[in-house]
């Protein structure tokens, strides 16, 4: 089996790698390509990952390539996770929000919007190319934000695409944080969209959970915290702090010294140092401090359900096709899907918490003209799609953000055809 990573020169390689070698058993990867289009990192990530599978004596051929085409021919597995612009536009995407007294997160929001329309284009390539090099594989999506790009490879592309966030284990992994459980023991409705979403009828051994279990796992998830998710009834994602404490994250987030995206860059600096050692051997300790845990167990679930027709319920982004009943149907949304060698099949949703509705809705609104806008380079879709997203809204604010915005990420903006002196 042919396994490839694109943006390999991401510090979370390693994690992926590890995973493989925990299923090698159950999952015959003999090729791992890696790609990237940082020469000096890919040559960096390359030589560490093959010192540490030899010294865990994991049988695979590793190699890197700055050739598209050469690491998707042939591939049974895709997993993508690029940065287009890398940090240091994620710092734009930071900073310039919160100018206007937005939330600045890479995600969420308008920083969110940017990101999508440089990585969309760049994700777009990679998928028609799929589609000729490699029909029958499949792209592990978990570029962010994951649910606008797996949206528009799924409306814009024939690829095979399942969307990921390690988001959807949360309610487990808090679990086990908080009463010692395992996984296989938390079941649970998944009802949103990426970096957006709403936990219910949340069960344990098949029994539902007692209000001092609830309290456990909500006092887990501290970032929306306890009293927010009794009041809504079930538990959410930890990104929706910035939905229902908008004010107080903005404030908290004007006086910090540094972004999010500013420290990690302090932090990729000592994390790469450890993978150059040719000495080195382990994962570096600094990566565990970068958040994101989970992603690589999430994606080799999928690699392992569809390369070995094992039934599997996941959440995932796919398109909504009814499940989500007040939706579009061809709208992505991040819900639990039965997976195996046929793909993903969307669970229906006949419960959904109703404090929930409204906001799912407007975020949805919001994510379709974006990549709308992302594809067509259209500059009004643009402020439409701001205009619907609940943490913006505010016109007067729009037509000044809009400017900015576009500049901070031009070079990266080529759809848009932003000629010199146009904004």
């Amino acid at each position: 089996m042919k396994f490839t990573i694109l943006g390999a020169g991401s510090s979370y390689t390693p994690e992926l790698l590890d995973e493989m070698i925990v299923r090698r058993e159950s999952l015959p990867i003999d090729e791992l390509v890696l790609y990237d289009i940082d020469e000096k990192r890919l040559e960096i990530m390359t030589g560490f990952c093959r010192r540490y599978s030899q010294k865990r004596g994991f049988q695979v051929s590793i190699r890197g390539t700055m050739d598209l085409d050469d690491a998707l021919y042939g591939a049974a597995f895709v997993d993508t996770q690029i940065r287009v612009g890398g940090n240091r536009q994620r710092v734009k995407d930071e900073k310039i929000p919160l100018k206007f007294g937005l939330i600045g997160q890479e995600t969420t929001g308008a920083g969110g919007m940017m990101k999508a329309f440089r990585t969309i284009p760049v994700m777009l390539e990679v998928a028609r190319q799929m589609e000729k090099s490699s029909p029958d594989g499949w792209i592990i999506n978990y570029t962010n934000p994951a649910g606008l790009v797996t949206e528009a490879l799924t409306r814009y592309t024939k690829a095979n695409v399942a969307g990921f966030c390690s988001g959807g284990i949360f309610p487990k992994m808090w679990a086990k944080e908080s009463m010692g459980i395992s996984y296989e023991r938390v079941q649970y409705d998944y009802i949103g969209l990426n970096h957006l979403n709403f936990i219910s009828h949340i069960t344990i051994d098949g029994r539902p959970v007692t209000e001092e279990e609830f309290e456990l796992l909500a006092r887990t998830n501290h970032d929306v915290g306890v009293e927010i998710q009794k009041l809504l009834g079930c538990l959410t994602s930890p990104y929706l702090q910035y939905y229902y404490k908008t004010q107080q994250r903005v404030e908290e987030l004007k006086v910090k010294p540094q972004t999010r995206g500013e420290y990690v860059q302090d932090l990729e600096k000592i994390v790469f140092a450890g993978y150059a050692d040719p000495e080195n051997a382990d994962i570096p300790q600094e990566l565990y401090k970068r958040g994101g845990g989970g992603y690589s167990e999430v994606a080799m679930n999928f690699v392992n359900a569809v390369y070995n027709n094992l039934d599997t319920e996941m959440v995932v982004n796919v398109p909504n096709q009814g499940a989500v009943p007040f939706l579009p149907p061809e709208g992505v949304v991040e819900i639990n899907c039965l997976v195996n060698r046929r793909g993903m099949s969307p669970l229906h949703k006949s419960y959904i918490p109703a404090p929930c509705w409204g906001l799912i809705s407007e975020v949805k609104n919001y994510e379709m003209l974006a990549v709308e806008a992302a594809v067509e380079g259209s500059v009004t879709k643009m402020k439409q799609a701001l205009l619907a997203h609940p943490l913006v809204r505010e016109y007067s604010v729009v037509e000044k953000l809009v400017p900015e915005l576009l500049e901070g990420s031009r070079e990266y903006l080529p759809q848009f055809h932003l000629e010199k002196g146009q904004l």
